[in-house]
Protein backbone atom coordinates (compact mmCIF):
# COMPACT_ATOMS: atom_id res chain seq x y z
CA UNK A 1 0.00 0.00 0.00
CA UNK A 2 2.98 2.30 0.55
CA UNK A 3 3.72 2.23 -3.19
CA UNK A 4 0.14 3.04 -4.19
CA UNK A 5 -0.03 5.90 -1.68
CA UNK A 6 3.26 7.38 -2.87
CA UNK A 7 2.22 7.11 -6.52
CA UNK A 8 -1.00 8.93 -5.71
CA UNK A 9 0.93 11.64 -3.87
CA UNK A 10 3.37 12.16 -6.73
CA UNK A 11 0.57 12.20 -9.31
CA UNK A 12 -1.25 14.86 -7.30
CA UNK A 13 1.75 17.16 -7.66
CA UNK A 14 0.99 17.37 -11.39
CA UNK A 15 -2.65 18.33 -10.91
CA UNK A 16 -3.61 21.51 -12.74
CA UNK A 17 -6.89 22.91 -11.41
CA UNK A 18 -9.41 24.93 -13.38
CA UNK A 19 -8.25 28.01 -11.50
CA UNK A 20 -4.65 27.28 -12.54
CA UNK A 21 -5.83 27.09 -16.15
CA UNK A 22 -7.59 30.44 -15.92
CA UNK A 23 -4.46 32.11 -14.52
CA UNK A 24 -2.33 30.53 -17.24
CA UNK A 25 -4.63 31.75 -20.01
CA UNK A 26 -4.70 35.30 -18.61
CA UNK A 27 -0.90 35.45 -18.47
CA UNK A 28 -0.62 33.91 -21.95
CA UNK A 29 -2.87 36.61 -23.44
CA UNK A 30 -0.84 39.31 -21.66
CA UNK A 31 2.47 37.97 -22.99
CA UNK A 32 1.03 37.75 -26.51
CA UNK A 33 0.15 41.44 -26.43
CA UNK A 34 3.57 42.39 -25.06
CA UNK A 35 5.29 40.38 -27.80
CA UNK A 36 3.33 42.21 -30.49
CA UNK A 37 4.49 45.56 -29.15
CA UNK A 38 8.19 45.00 -28.60
CA UNK A 39 11.14 42.73 -29.34
CA UNK A 40 13.13 40.78 -26.77
CA UNK A 41 10.09 39.43 -24.92
CA UNK A 42 9.53 35.96 -23.48
CA UNK A 43 7.03 35.08 -26.21
CA UNK A 44 8.66 36.42 -29.37
CA UNK A 45 5.51 36.89 -31.51
CA UNK A 46 7.52 36.92 -34.75
CA UNK A 47 5.82 38.50 -37.81
CA UNK A 48 6.15 36.08 -40.74
CA UNK A 49 5.25 38.46 -43.61
CA UNK A 50 2.64 35.89 -44.68
CA UNK A 51 -0.49 37.97 -45.09
CA UNK A 52 -3.07 35.45 -46.18
CA UNK A 53 -4.15 31.86 -45.70
CA UNK A 54 -5.55 29.54 -48.39
CA UNK A 55 -9.20 28.47 -48.62
CA UNK A 56 -8.82 25.20 -50.52
CA UNK A 57 -9.62 26.54 -53.99
CA UNK A 58 -6.02 27.33 -54.94
CA UNK A 59 -4.46 25.51 -57.89
CA UNK A 60 -0.97 25.11 -59.25
CA UNK A 61 2.30 23.23 -59.03
CA UNK A 62 4.74 24.37 -56.38
CA UNK A 63 8.03 23.17 -54.90
CA UNK A 64 9.03 22.83 -51.27
CA UNK A 65 12.32 21.92 -49.67
CA UNK A 66 12.95 21.11 -46.03
CA UNK A 67 16.31 21.42 -44.27
CA UNK A 68 15.57 20.53 -40.68
CA UNK A 69 18.24 18.08 -39.65
CA UNK A 70 20.41 15.42 -41.17
CA UNK A 71 18.13 14.96 -44.21
CA UNK A 72 17.14 17.27 -47.05
CA UNK A 73 13.68 16.77 -48.54
CA UNK A 74 12.50 18.03 -51.92
CA UNK A 75 8.77 17.95 -52.76
CA UNK A 76 6.46 19.04 -55.52
CA UNK A 77 2.85 19.67 -54.62
CA UNK A 78 0.06 19.85 -57.18
CA UNK A 79 -2.83 21.81 -55.64
CA UNK A 80 -6.07 20.60 -57.20
CA UNK A 81 -8.34 23.46 -56.11
CA UNK A 82 -10.77 21.24 -54.19
CA UNK A 83 -8.89 21.00 -50.83
CA UNK A 84 -6.92 18.03 -52.20
CA UNK A 85 -3.37 17.80 -53.48
CA UNK A 86 -0.86 15.35 -54.95
CA UNK A 87 2.60 15.15 -53.48
CA UNK A 88 5.84 13.76 -54.93
CA UNK A 89 8.97 13.80 -52.79
CA UNK A 90 12.53 12.60 -52.41
CA UNK A 91 14.85 12.63 -49.44
CA UNK A 92 18.64 12.56 -49.25
CA UNK A 93 21.04 12.48 -46.30
CA UNK A 94 23.27 15.51 -45.81
CA UNK A 95 26.93 14.39 -45.98
CA UNK A 96 28.50 14.92 -42.55
CA UNK A 97 31.39 16.93 -44.00
CA UNK A 98 28.91 19.45 -45.44
CA UNK A 99 27.30 19.98 -42.03
CA UNK A 100 30.60 21.48 -40.87
CA UNK A 101 31.85 22.86 -44.20
CA UNK A 102 34.17 25.84 -44.30
CA UNK A 103 31.85 27.85 -46.53
CA UNK A 104 28.10 28.15 -46.94
CA UNK A 105 28.52 27.69 -50.68
CA UNK A 106 29.49 24.03 -50.25
CA UNK A 107 26.26 23.15 -48.44
CA UNK A 108 23.90 25.28 -50.54
CA UNK A 109 25.43 24.09 -53.81
CA UNK A 110 24.66 20.54 -52.69
CA UNK A 111 21.05 21.52 -51.89
CA UNK A 112 20.58 23.21 -55.27
CA UNK A 113 21.95 20.13 -57.03
CA UNK A 114 19.35 17.96 -55.27
CA UNK A 115 16.62 20.29 -56.55
CA UNK A 116 17.96 19.88 -60.08
CA UNK A 117 18.04 16.07 -59.74
CA UNK A 118 14.46 16.10 -58.44
CA UNK A 119 13.18 18.26 -61.31
CA UNK A 120 14.89 16.15 -63.95
CA UNK A 121 13.55 12.94 -62.38
CA UNK A 122 9.96 13.94 -61.61
CA UNK A 123 9.22 17.00 -63.78
CA UNK A 124 11.36 16.64 -66.87
CA UNK A 125 8.40 17.65 -69.04
CA UNK A 126 8.24 21.00 -67.21
CA UNK A 127 11.97 21.41 -66.93
CA UNK A 128 13.56 24.11 -69.08
CA UNK A 129 17.29 24.58 -68.86
CA UNK A 130 17.06 28.01 -70.49
CA UNK A 131 14.23 30.19 -69.19
CA UNK A 132 11.88 31.97 -71.54
CA UNK A 133 11.97 35.65 -70.77
CA UNK A 134 9.62 38.51 -71.51
CA UNK A 135 10.99 42.01 -71.85
CA UNK A 136 9.59 44.47 -69.35
CA UNK A 137 10.64 47.75 -67.80
CA UNK A 138 9.12 46.90 -64.41
CA UNK A 139 12.19 45.00 -63.19
CA UNK A 140 15.78 46.23 -62.83
CA UNK A 141 16.97 43.37 -65.06
CA UNK A 142 14.72 44.44 -67.94
CA UNK A 143 13.03 41.04 -68.23
CA UNK A 144 10.72 38.76 -66.31
CA UNK A 145 11.04 34.99 -66.03
CA UNK A 146 8.13 32.81 -67.12
CA UNK A 147 7.33 29.16 -66.46
CA UNK A 148 9.20 29.26 -63.20
CA UNK A 149 8.67 27.09 -60.11
CA UNK A 150 7.96 28.96 -56.88
CA UNK A 151 9.64 27.25 -53.94
CA UNK A 152 8.91 27.34 -50.21
CA UNK A 153 12.06 26.84 -48.11
CA UNK A 154 11.47 25.27 -44.67
CA UNK A 155 14.63 26.11 -42.75
CA UNK A 156 14.40 24.81 -39.18
CA UNK A 157 17.19 26.84 -37.65
CA UNK A 158 17.05 30.18 -35.81
CA UNK A 159 16.74 33.04 -38.31
CA UNK A 160 15.86 36.71 -38.17
CA UNK A 161 13.15 37.00 -40.82
CA UNK A 162 12.95 40.37 -42.57
CA UNK A 163 10.69 39.48 -45.49
CA UNK A 164 8.57 36.67 -46.85
CA UNK A 165 11.66 35.26 -48.60
CA UNK A 166 14.43 36.89 -46.61
CA UNK A 167 15.95 35.70 -43.36
CA UNK A 168 19.40 35.95 -41.81
CA UNK A 169 20.82 32.94 -39.98
CA UNK A 170 21.27 33.60 -36.26
CA UNK A 171 23.02 30.35 -35.35
CA UNK A 172 23.24 26.70 -36.32
CA UNK A 173 21.86 23.81 -34.24
CA UNK A 174 21.39 20.04 -34.68
CA UNK A 175 25.03 19.30 -35.48
CA UNK A 176 25.52 21.95 -38.19
CA UNK A 177 28.38 24.42 -37.78
CA UNK A 178 29.20 26.55 -40.83
CA UNK A 179 30.29 29.89 -39.43
CA UNK A 180 30.55 31.42 -42.90
CA UNK A 181 26.73 31.30 -43.17
CA UNK A 182 25.91 33.02 -39.86
CA UNK A 183 24.37 36.44 -40.42
CA UNK A 184 23.67 35.78 -44.10
CA UNK A 185 20.31 35.52 -45.89
CA UNK A 186 19.71 31.78 -46.29
CA UNK A 187 17.19 32.29 -49.10
CA UNK A 188 19.72 34.31 -51.06
CA UNK A 189 22.41 31.67 -50.46
CA UNK A 190 20.13 29.01 -51.95
CA UNK A 191 18.94 31.23 -54.80
CA UNK A 192 22.52 32.03 -55.86
CA UNK A 193 23.32 28.33 -56.25
CA UNK A 194 20.03 27.68 -58.05
CA UNK A 195 20.83 30.47 -60.50
CA UNK A 196 24.31 29.08 -61.17
CA UNK A 197 22.63 25.86 -62.31
CA UNK A 198 20.18 27.93 -64.38
CA UNK A 199 17.23 26.19 -62.79
CA UNK A 200 13.70 27.57 -63.38
CA UNK A 201 13.17 27.99 -59.65
CA UNK A 202 12.64 31.00 -57.41
CA UNK A 203 12.91 30.80 -53.62
CA UNK A 204 9.60 32.54 -52.93
CA UNK A 205 9.15 32.02 -49.20
CA UNK A 206 11.09 31.22 -46.03
CA UNK A 207 8.94 28.88 -43.98
CA UNK A 208 8.59 27.98 -40.32
CA UNK A 209 7.10 24.49 -39.94
CA UNK A 210 4.43 25.72 -37.52
CA UNK A 211 3.29 28.36 -40.00
CA UNK A 212 3.25 25.57 -42.58
CA UNK A 213 0.94 23.57 -40.31
CA UNK A 214 -1.49 26.51 -40.25
CA UNK A 215 -1.39 26.80 -44.04
CA UNK A 216 -1.79 23.07 -44.65
CA UNK A 217 -4.82 22.91 -42.37
CA UNK A 218 -6.36 26.00 -43.92
CA UNK A 219 -6.15 24.43 -47.39
CA UNK A 220 -7.55 21.02 -46.38
CA UNK A 221 -10.04 22.16 -43.74
CA UNK A 222 -13.54 20.84 -44.44
CA UNK A 223 -15.37 23.95 -43.31
CA UNK A 224 -16.23 27.37 -44.67
CA UNK A 225 -14.29 29.38 -42.09
CA UNK A 226 -10.56 29.96 -42.43
CA UNK A 227 -8.13 28.33 -40.01
CA UNK A 228 -7.08 30.51 -37.07
CA UNK A 229 -4.20 28.57 -35.57
CA UNK A 230 -1.64 25.95 -36.50
CA UNK A 231 -0.08 24.22 -33.50
CA UNK A 232 2.48 21.48 -32.97
CA UNK A 233 2.32 19.20 -29.94
CA UNK A 234 5.03 16.63 -30.55
CA UNK A 235 8.76 16.46 -29.88
CA UNK A 236 8.52 20.23 -29.50
CA UNK A 237 5.62 22.65 -29.31
CA UNK A 238 4.78 25.95 -30.99
CA UNK A 239 1.86 27.84 -32.49
CA UNK A 240 1.28 30.25 -35.37
CA UNK A 241 -1.96 32.18 -35.80
CA UNK A 242 -3.62 34.84 -37.95
CA UNK A 243 -3.32 38.28 -36.34
CA UNK A 244 -4.72 41.68 -37.27
CA UNK A 245 -2.00 43.91 -38.71
CA UNK A 246 -3.22 46.77 -36.53
CA UNK A 247 -2.25 44.81 -33.42
CA UNK A 248 1.38 44.33 -34.53
CA UNK A 249 2.80 47.64 -33.33
CA UNK A 250 6.51 46.77 -33.10
CA UNK A 251 8.82 47.73 -35.95
CA UNK A 252 8.81 45.46 -39.03
CA UNK A 253 11.41 45.71 -41.78
CA UNK A 254 10.74 44.53 -45.30
CA UNK A 255 7.81 44.67 -47.70
CA UNK A 256 4.50 42.93 -47.18
CA UNK A 257 0.97 43.08 -48.52
CA UNK A 258 -1.09 45.37 -46.31
CA UNK A 259 -4.35 44.99 -48.21
CA UNK A 260 -5.50 41.89 -46.28
CA UNK A 261 -5.20 43.61 -42.92
CA UNK A 262 -3.79 40.39 -41.47
CA UNK A 263 -0.49 38.63 -40.93
CA UNK A 264 0.48 35.21 -39.63
CA UNK A 265 2.44 35.47 -36.38
CA UNK A 266 4.81 32.79 -35.12
CA UNK A 267 4.33 32.88 -31.35
CA UNK A 268 7.35 30.78 -30.29
CA UNK A 269 5.20 29.92 -27.28
CA UNK A 270 7.65 27.33 -26.00
CA UNK A 271 9.23 30.16 -24.05
CA UNK A 272 5.95 31.34 -22.50
CA UNK A 273 6.31 32.30 -18.82
CA UNK A 274 10.03 31.65 -18.50
CA UNK A 275 9.75 33.57 -15.24
CA UNK A 276 7.31 30.96 -13.85
CA UNK A 277 4.64 33.43 -12.81
CA UNK A 278 1.85 30.91 -13.36
CA UNK A 279 3.33 27.68 -14.72
CA UNK A 280 3.46 24.69 -12.34
CA UNK A 281 6.92 23.89 -11.05
CA UNK A 282 7.29 20.57 -9.25
CA UNK A 283 10.60 19.34 -7.91
CA UNK A 284 10.79 17.10 -11.00
CA UNK A 285 10.33 20.07 -13.35
CA UNK A 286 12.99 22.00 -11.45
CA UNK A 287 15.50 19.16 -11.73
CA UNK A 288 14.83 18.69 -15.44
CA UNK A 289 15.39 22.39 -16.08
CA UNK A 290 18.47 22.55 -13.88
CA UNK A 291 20.10 19.66 -15.75
CA UNK A 292 19.07 20.83 -19.24
CA UNK A 293 21.31 22.57 -21.77
CA UNK A 294 19.23 25.77 -21.49
CA UNK A 295 18.18 26.36 -17.86
CA UNK A 296 15.48 28.98 -17.43
CA UNK A 297 14.51 28.88 -21.12
CA UNK A 298 11.60 27.18 -22.94
CA UNK A 299 9.77 26.58 -19.65
CA UNK A 300 6.39 26.01 -21.30
CA UNK A 301 7.84 23.54 -23.77
CA UNK A 302 9.56 21.65 -20.94
CA UNK A 303 6.15 20.85 -19.46
CA UNK A 304 4.40 19.92 -22.72
CA UNK A 305 6.58 18.46 -25.44
CA UNK A 306 7.47 14.85 -26.05
CA UNK A 307 11.16 15.68 -25.79
CA UNK A 308 10.72 16.27 -22.04
CA UNK A 309 7.76 14.21 -20.78
CA UNK A 310 9.73 10.96 -20.67
CA UNK A 311 12.46 12.66 -18.68
CA UNK A 312 9.95 14.06 -16.17
CA UNK A 313 8.61 10.53 -15.68
CA UNK A 314 12.14 9.16 -15.25
CA UNK A 315 13.01 11.76 -12.61
CA UNK A 316 9.78 11.08 -10.69
CA UNK A 317 10.30 7.30 -10.74
CA UNK A 318 13.94 7.55 -9.67
CA UNK A 319 12.98 9.81 -6.76
CA UNK A 320 10.50 7.14 -5.61
CA UNK A 321 13.07 4.36 -6.02
CA UNK A 322 15.44 6.21 -3.68
CA UNK A 323 12.93 6.08 -0.81
CA UNK A 324 13.55 2.96 1.29
CA UNK A 325 9.91 2.74 2.40
CA UNK A 326 8.55 2.82 -1.19
CA UNK A 327 8.92 -0.61 -2.85
CA UNK A 328 8.96 0.55 -6.48
CA UNK A 329 10.65 -2.08 -8.67
CA UNK A 330 11.67 -3.91 -5.49
CA UNK A 331 10.33 -7.11 -3.89
CA UNK A 332 11.15 -8.65 -0.53
CA UNK A 333 10.70 -12.06 -2.13
CA UNK A 334 8.84 -13.70 -5.02
CA UNK A 335 5.64 -14.06 -3.01
CA UNK A 336 5.16 -10.29 -3.21
CA UNK A 337 5.17 -10.33 -7.03
CA UNK A 338 2.24 -11.65 -9.04
CA UNK A 339 4.77 -12.97 -11.57
CA UNK A 340 6.11 -15.19 -8.74
CA UNK A 341 9.52 -13.70 -9.38
CA UNK A 342 11.49 -10.73 -8.14
CA UNK A 343 11.77 -7.45 -9.97
CA UNK A 344 15.21 -6.52 -11.29
CA UNK A 345 16.42 -3.15 -12.53
CA UNK A 346 19.18 -3.66 -15.08
CA UNK A 347 22.48 -1.87 -14.48
CA UNK A 348 22.16 -0.30 -17.92
CA UNK A 349 18.52 0.68 -17.37
CA UNK A 350 17.46 3.94 -19.05
CA UNK A 351 16.24 4.98 -15.60
CA UNK A 352 19.89 5.66 -14.75
CA UNK A 353 20.53 7.86 -17.79
CA UNK A 354 19.35 11.41 -18.43
CA UNK A 355 16.98 11.75 -21.44
CA UNK A 356 17.02 7.99 -22.01
CA UNK A 357 13.32 7.31 -21.35
CA UNK A 358 11.21 7.77 -24.46
CA UNK A 359 7.91 9.60 -24.04
CA UNK A 360 6.07 6.90 -25.99
CA UNK A 361 5.75 4.90 -22.76
CA UNK A 362 3.20 7.50 -21.57
CA UNK A 363 0.90 6.67 -24.50
CA UNK A 364 1.25 2.93 -23.91
CA UNK A 365 0.50 3.37 -20.21
CA UNK A 366 -2.64 5.36 -20.98
CA UNK A 367 -3.88 2.92 -23.61
CA UNK A 368 -3.43 -0.23 -21.51
CA UNK A 369 -6.59 -0.83 -19.50
CA UNK A 370 -6.24 -4.59 -19.30
CA UNK A 371 -6.58 -6.36 -15.96
CA UNK A 372 -2.93 -7.34 -15.76
CA UNK A 373 -1.50 -4.30 -17.58
CA UNK A 374 0.50 -6.73 -19.74
CA UNK A 375 1.33 -4.27 -22.52
CA UNK A 376 2.59 -1.67 -20.07
CA UNK A 377 4.65 -4.22 -18.15
CA UNK A 378 6.26 -5.38 -21.36
CA UNK A 379 7.07 -1.76 -22.18
CA UNK A 380 8.51 -1.25 -18.69
CA UNK A 381 10.91 -4.08 -19.43
CA UNK A 382 11.75 -2.80 -22.91
CA UNK A 383 11.92 0.94 -22.25
CA UNK A 384 12.94 1.09 -18.60
CA UNK A 385 15.10 -2.01 -18.35
CA UNK A 386 13.02 -3.44 -15.49
CA UNK A 387 12.30 -7.17 -15.65
CA UNK A 388 9.36 -8.86 -13.93
CA UNK A 389 7.73 -5.58 -12.85
CA UNK A 390 4.79 -6.35 -10.58
CA UNK A 391 1.21 -5.26 -11.19
CA UNK A 392 1.67 -2.70 -8.39
CA UNK A 393 4.75 -1.32 -10.13
CA UNK A 394 2.80 -1.00 -13.39
CA UNK A 395 -0.13 0.72 -11.66
CA UNK A 396 2.24 3.24 -10.11
CA UNK A 397 3.89 3.99 -13.45
CA UNK A 398 0.48 4.30 -15.12
CA UNK A 399 -0.86 6.73 -12.53
CA UNK A 400 2.16 9.03 -12.64
CA UNK A 401 2.48 8.87 -16.43
CA UNK A 402 -1.20 9.78 -16.75
CA UNK A 403 -0.81 12.78 -14.45
CA UNK A 404 2.20 14.09 -16.40
CA UNK A 405 0.45 13.73 -19.76
CA UNK A 406 -2.87 15.17 -18.58
CA UNK A 407 -1.07 18.24 -17.26
CA UNK A 408 0.66 18.63 -20.63
CA UNK A 409 -2.64 18.35 -22.49
CA UNK A 410 -4.39 20.85 -20.22
CA UNK A 411 -1.54 23.34 -20.70
CA UNK A 412 -1.85 22.77 -24.45
CA UNK A 413 -5.56 23.54 -24.19
CA UNK A 414 -4.75 26.72 -22.28
CA UNK A 415 -2.52 27.89 -25.15
CA UNK A 416 -5.27 27.29 -27.71
CA UNK A 417 -7.82 29.02 -25.48
CA UNK A 418 -5.58 32.07 -25.14
CA UNK A 419 -5.21 32.41 -28.92
CA UNK A 420 -8.98 32.12 -29.41
CA UNK A 421 -9.67 34.72 -26.72
CA UNK A 422 -6.97 37.15 -27.86
CA UNK A 423 -8.19 37.14 -31.46
CA UNK A 424 -11.86 37.46 -30.50
CA UNK A 425 -12.86 34.78 -32.97
CA UNK A 426 -15.76 33.54 -30.85
CA UNK A 427 -18.99 35.52 -30.89
CA UNK A 428 -18.87 38.43 -28.41
CA UNK A 429 -21.91 37.12 -26.57
CA UNK A 430 -20.64 33.60 -26.13
CA UNK A 431 -20.00 34.04 -22.41
CA UNK A 432 -22.81 36.45 -21.56
CA UNK A 433 -24.78 33.67 -19.92
CA UNK A 434 -23.39 31.65 -16.97
CA UNK A 435 -21.39 28.69 -18.28
CA UNK A 436 -21.88 25.12 -17.03
CA UNK A 437 -19.23 23.88 -14.63
CA UNK A 438 -16.42 21.71 -15.93
CA UNK A 439 -16.17 18.03 -15.00
CA UNK A 440 -13.22 18.81 -12.71
CA UNK A 441 -15.24 21.44 -10.84
CA UNK A 442 -18.13 18.99 -10.38
CA UNK A 443 -15.72 16.39 -8.97
CA UNK A 444 -14.40 19.05 -6.56
CA UNK A 445 -17.96 19.73 -5.37
CA UNK A 446 -18.42 16.00 -4.71
CA UNK A 447 -15.16 15.85 -2.75
CA UNK A 448 -16.38 18.73 -0.58
CA UNK A 449 -19.81 17.09 -0.16
CA UNK A 450 -21.54 19.92 -2.05
CA UNK A 451 -23.95 17.31 -3.37
CA UNK A 452 -26.78 19.65 -4.33
CA UNK A 453 -24.38 21.91 -6.22
CA UNK A 454 -22.79 18.92 -7.96
CA UNK A 455 -26.18 17.51 -8.98
CA UNK A 456 -27.32 20.87 -10.35
CA UNK A 457 -24.07 21.41 -12.23
CA UNK A 458 -24.24 17.91 -13.71
CA UNK A 459 -27.78 18.55 -14.95
CA UNK A 460 -26.75 21.87 -16.49
CA UNK A 461 -23.74 20.30 -18.15
CA UNK A 462 -25.74 17.47 -19.66
CA UNK A 463 -28.39 19.88 -20.89
CA UNK A 464 -25.77 22.18 -22.35
CA UNK A 465 -23.92 19.34 -24.08
CA UNK A 466 -27.15 18.18 -25.69
CA UNK A 467 -28.12 21.74 -26.57
CA UNK A 468 -28.05 23.87 -29.63
CA UNK A 469 -26.17 22.81 -32.73
CA UNK A 470 -23.21 24.87 -33.88
CA UNK A 471 -23.54 26.68 -37.18
CA UNK A 472 -20.68 26.22 -39.64
CA UNK A 473 -20.13 30.00 -39.73
CA UNK A 474 -19.42 29.98 -36.00
CA UNK A 475 -16.66 27.37 -36.18
CA UNK A 476 -13.15 28.34 -35.09
CA UNK A 477 -10.83 25.99 -36.99
CA UNK A 478 -7.55 24.83 -35.44
CA UNK A 479 -4.90 22.71 -37.18
CA UNK A 480 -2.63 20.53 -35.06
CA UNK A 481 0.25 18.17 -35.70
CA UNK A 482 2.63 16.12 -33.59
CA UNK A 483 2.88 12.72 -31.98
CA UNK A 484 1.28 13.72 -28.68
CA UNK A 485 -1.94 15.13 -30.07
CA UNK A 486 -2.14 12.44 -32.72
CA UNK A 487 -1.28 9.31 -30.73
CA UNK A 488 -1.76 9.93 -27.00
CA UNK A 489 -5.23 8.57 -26.10
CA UNK A 490 -7.61 11.32 -25.06
CA UNK A 491 -5.13 14.18 -25.49
CA UNK A 492 -7.67 16.36 -27.29
CA UNK A 493 -10.31 15.57 -24.66
CA UNK A 494 -8.05 16.87 -21.90
CA UNK A 495 -7.31 19.96 -23.99
CA UNK A 496 -11.02 20.61 -24.41
CA UNK A 497 -11.70 20.15 -20.69
CA UNK A 498 -9.18 22.91 -20.02
CA UNK A 499 -10.83 25.20 -22.59
CA UNK A 500 -14.23 24.69 -20.99
CA UNK A 501 -12.78 25.84 -17.67
CA UNK A 502 -12.08 29.31 -19.10
CA UNK A 503 -15.12 31.59 -18.65
CA UNK A 504 -14.55 33.42 -21.95
CA UNK A 505 -14.97 30.10 -23.77
CA UNK A 506 -16.99 27.74 -21.58
CA UNK A 507 -18.87 24.69 -22.80
CA UNK A 508 -20.72 26.63 -25.50
CA UNK A 509 -17.57 28.16 -26.97
CA UNK A 510 -15.57 24.94 -26.74
CA UNK A 511 -18.08 23.21 -29.02
CA UNK A 512 -17.39 25.87 -31.65
CA UNK A 513 -13.69 25.04 -31.74
CA UNK A 514 -12.90 22.40 -34.35
CA UNK A 515 -9.51 20.70 -34.02
CA UNK A 516 -8.15 18.74 -36.97
CA UNK A 517 -4.88 17.06 -37.82
CA UNK A 518 -2.76 19.00 -40.33
CA UNK A 519 0.02 16.88 -41.76
CA UNK A 520 3.21 17.92 -43.52
CA UNK A 521 3.49 21.60 -42.76
CA UNK A 522 7.06 21.61 -44.05
CA UNK A 523 5.90 20.22 -47.42
CA UNK A 524 2.33 21.16 -48.32
CA UNK A 525 2.37 24.16 -45.99
CA UNK A 526 5.61 25.46 -47.48
CA UNK A 527 4.18 25.15 -50.99
CA UNK A 528 1.10 27.12 -49.96
CA UNK A 529 3.25 29.91 -48.52
CA UNK A 530 5.11 29.99 -51.83
CA UNK A 531 1.71 30.42 -53.49
CA UNK A 532 0.88 33.37 -51.21
CA UNK A 533 4.30 34.87 -52.02
CA UNK A 534 3.67 34.45 -55.74
CA UNK A 535 0.37 36.34 -55.44
CA UNK A 536 2.17 39.16 -53.62
CA UNK A 537 4.80 39.20 -56.38
CA UNK A 538 2.13 39.40 -59.09
CA UNK A 539 0.52 42.31 -57.28
CA UNK A 540 3.84 44.13 -57.00
CA UNK A 541 4.64 43.43 -60.65
CA UNK A 542 1.28 44.83 -61.72
CA UNK A 543 1.91 48.01 -59.73
CA UNK A 544 5.41 48.22 -61.17
CA UNK A 545 4.14 47.80 -64.73
CA UNK A 546 1.46 50.42 -64.18
CA UNK A 547 3.94 52.89 -62.71
CA UNK A 548 6.31 52.39 -65.62
CA UNK A 549 3.49 52.87 -68.14
CA UNK A 550 2.39 56.09 -66.46
CA UNK A 551 5.96 57.35 -66.42
CA UNK A 552 6.31 56.45 -70.13
CA UNK A 553 3.10 58.32 -70.93
CA UNK A 554 4.37 61.31 -68.99
CA UNK A 555 7.72 61.32 -70.79
CA UNK A 556 5.98 60.99 -74.17
CA UNK A 557 3.70 63.95 -73.40
CA UNK A 558 6.66 66.10 -72.40
CA UNK A 559 8.49 65.22 -75.64
CA UNK A 560 5.40 66.10 -77.67
CA UNK A 561 5.05 69.40 -75.85
CA UNK A 562 8.69 70.29 -76.50
CA UNK A 563 8.26 69.40 -80.17
CA UNK A 564 5.23 71.71 -80.44
CA UNK A 565 7.11 74.59 -78.80
CA UNK A 566 9.93 74.18 -81.31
Amino acid sequence: MALAAEAKRVAAEFELTDNDIRKTVAEFVAEMSTGLAQDGTSMSQIPTYVTGVPNGTEKGLYLAVDLGGTNFRVCSIQLNGDTTFNLVQSKVAIPKELMVAKTAKELFAFLAKQIEVFLRTHHNDHFEKQLRRRQTVSTPEGYRDEHIFRLGFTFSFPVKQVGINRGNLIRWTKGFNIQDAVGKDVCQLLQEEIDLLKLPVKVAALVNDTVGTLMARSYTSPGKTSTLLGAIFGTGTNGAYVEKLSKITKSMKGDYDQTTGEMVVNTEWGSFDNGLKVLPNTEYDAQLDRDSVNPGIQMFEKRISGMFLGEILRIALVSMMKKPDVPLFRDDNSSHNDYRSTTTVDETSPLHTQWAVDSSILSIAEADNSVGLRALRQQIETSLGVSAASIDDARAVKEIAHAIAERAARLSGAAVAAIVIHTGRLDPGVSSAPQPKSAAAIVEDLKNFNLAEAASATTNKLADTAGMAVNEEEIVDIGVDGSLVEFYPGYEDYMRAAMRAVPEIGAVGERKIRIGIAKDGSGVGAALIALVAAKMEQSNNYVGDLRQRLESVGESSEEQAIAVEK
